[in-house]
């Protein structure tokens, strides 16, 4: 008798359990679970990496409009031939320490993701609605400015990923990098939509837009970034990097670098295009950063930039955060053209570049750079040292940029 009562019972607790995934043919589609167990959240991650596992091959993965708690890694590197489309929000659970110990490596300098997207042949849609919620202020106030933080999760990483395309994402509050692309091959990003910005008194350091290392052929478009660091930038190992309509906030806009480190592992850089890039109230809007180390960077374009209230809009350095072995650089840095780069500087420093006195830079270029002080009314310095063939590269050098000169500024010099 107490059997029989009881199956009708367990029958319909299966059945609200497993309504989160619904399979039809190749096609999965889950919805977000209602309540979870003692009053906490639910997580969905149990039922979205089902869907991965059934309809990751040749399929399709729906997540429906609604929210969707993300309590657990996910790692989905096996992918093929698969639509991903998501109509709702995810947001990671506020579980600090769980994220610190269990996030997923991604070799670069010992940083780690929330999750790895990964295989060949991979369309990820938000259609303008989808929504990643990392829930990053409590990332940022537990991290109290410290910067770079072992487990602190990047939300999203393409990892050896091949022919992949994401748009149409929103990105709220990111634990860290909005996005990384590591070890992969065609790579198209658009429509994305980033602001990572603090309410409390520590900042957002280190939410980058977006980095790629050991990955080729990028095209990056229609972006709107507000980060708390580099909003795009190609590390070692980047090349055929295409990015354009791409506004950037409160970040370090358009960046070469960091790269270089450690000295004994080449870091490449070559055939980058930024173009149509407006920078407001960043850092820096054009720039290169190297390490001391071994490398080059050859052959990137800065195009149409527009500087708005811009620290100090273009910047090159062989030994950057250290200001150690500035001279002794064996990274050559050749063929930069910045061209069209117009707008205001916050101090009076419009351009300041040290190349390495190891390895000068060669194939330096200014076209109508035009660039003023904020104030308007004092004339902008564009500091040069160890540039080869200078009086043929356009750049108006009014004085000598010191080996150990500072990425931001504070004031005029």
């Amino acid at each position: 008798m107490k059997i029989t009562f009881l199956l009708p019972l367990l029958a319909a607790l299966a059945g609200t359990a497993s309504a989160a995934l619904n399979v039809t043919g190749s096609t999965c589609t889950v919805t977000p679970l209602e309540t979870g167990t003692n009053g906490q959240d639910p997580d969905d991650t149990p039922q979205i990496l089902d869907a991965f596992k059934q309809c990751g091959t040749d399929g399709t993965i729906i997540l429906t409009e609604g929210l969707f708690h993300i309590g657990q890694v996910m790692d989905t590197t096996t992918l093929s031939n698969v639509d991903i489309e998501i109509h709702g929000t995810l947001q990671w659970s506020s579980d600090i320490q769980y994220w610190l110990r269990s996030s997923l490596s991604v070799t670069y300098a010992g940083r780690s993701t929330a999750w790895r997207l990964g295989g060949t042949d991979i369309r990820l849609r938000g259609f303008g609605k989808a929504l990643f919620d990392g829930q990053g202020q409590l990332w940022y106030d537990q991290n109290r400015n410290q910067g770079n933080q072992n487990g602190r999760p990047i939300s999203l990483t393409l990892w050896h990923a091949k022919n992949v395309l994401v748009d149409g994402i929103t990105w709220r509050q990111s634990q860290f990098w909005h996005t990384f692309v590591a070890y992969s091959d065609n790579i198209t990003m658009t429509n994305l939509d980033m602001n990572s910005t603090s309410n409390s008194q520590w900042s957002t350091v280190n939410t980058d837009g977006t980095d790629t290392w050991n990955t080729n052929n990028v095209y990056i478009s229609n972006w709107t970034v507000t980060c708390g660091d580099d909003c795009i930038s190609m590390k070692g190992n980047s090349s055929n990097i295409f990015v354009e309509n791409v506004k950037c906030y409160e970040s370090g806009c358009a960046v070469i670098g960091s790269m270089g480190n450690p000295a004994t592992t080449p870091d490449l850089v070559s055939n980058v295009v930024f173009n149509n890039i407006t920078c407001v109230h960043s850092s820096n809007a054009a720039w290169i950063k190297t390490y001391s180390g071994t490398g080059y960077v050859k052959n990137v374009t800065f195009s149409n930039i527009v500087a708005e209230n811009v620290n100090q809009p273009i910047y090159v350095t062989p030994c950057i955060y250290t200001g150690q072995g500035c001279d002794s650089s064996r990274i050559p840095i050749s063929d930069i053209r910045w061209i069209n780069v117009t707008g205001t500087s916050r101090y009076n420093i419009a351009s300041a570049i040290h190349c390495s006195a190891s390895v000068p830079c060669t194939g330096l270029s200014f076209e109508n750079v035009s660039i003023t002080s904020l104030d308007g009314s004092t004339d902008v310095k564009y500091l040069c040292s160890n540039i080869e063939d200078q009086a043929n590269t356009g750049i108006p050098c009014t004085g000598t940029c010191p080996a150990n000169w500072p990425q931001q500024l504070d004031g005029n010099r």
